[in-house]
């Protein structure tokens, strides 16, 4: 998994509530799609006119949000099915950070899995950090995972909050297999010392 410390990237504005996975990324993509080739379809309901051509009124489809690492979203962004996928579409896109208010508990906690920081800020930072963007499209803003900030252009410094280890973790770059594999020594000399005093079980027939 990629690490997350900071980031300074373009922001996007998209307050729509109830944005829910199968937005994000449909289910028949899933199906028929490596995880790497979901970026193009990531929220295609909004992204594509049904002729299969752009929404110009889509926010990520207008210059510069194109290039948007950062989403500023609505409340319960991620709502829906527990699809890992819809992380991934994001990921594939391009996107790094979802600001929102708040977000679907299982797409909360696949973020973390996949090195994409989702962060929780009051209804009013986030509708004030879209206008900041909304008015000046290109605004940067600054993520920074080590402070536990987010900085804007001009110089303020928006707290928030992360879980100590899941932060750690995308500070290091490690998914959970990750962080097992830090502790392979211990899970080693544990097998070797239940070997000894439970052998028969491991000397099943196959």
């Amino acid at each position: 998994m990629e690490k997350f410390t900071r980031l300074t990237a373009i922001a996007a504005p998209l307050l729509q509530r109830n944005v829910d996975t199968d937005v994000i990324i449909r289910i028949e993509r899933l199906i028929t799609l490596d995880r790497t080739e979901l970026g193009p379809h990531a929220f295609a309901p909004l992204r594509y006119r049904a002729d299969g051509s752009e929404n110009p009124d889509f926010v990520l489809n207008r210059p510069p949000y194109r290039d948007a690492k950062i989403l500023i979203a609505g409340e319960n962004f991620g709502c829906g099915s527990s699809r890992e996928g819809a992380v991934w579409a994001l990921w594939g896109m391009g996107l790094r950070s979802v600001i929102a208010p708040s977000f679907g508990d299982i797409f909360f906690n696949n973020c973390f899995q996949n090195g994409l920081l989702p962060i929780v800020l009051e209804a009013v930072t986030v509708e004030r950090l879209a206008k900041l963007v909304e008015a000046a499209p290109g605004t940067p803003l600054t993520v920074d995972l080590d402070a536990s900030v987010i900085q804007t252009p001009a110089g303020e410094r928006i707290p928030f909050a992360a879980d100590p280890g899941r932060r750690a973790a995308l500070l290091a770059g490690l998914d959970e297999i990750g962080q097992t594999l830090q502790r392979d020594g211990e899970i080693a000399d544990f097998q070797a010392r239940d070997r000894q005093s439970r052998p028969w079980i491991y000397d099943l027939p196959r």
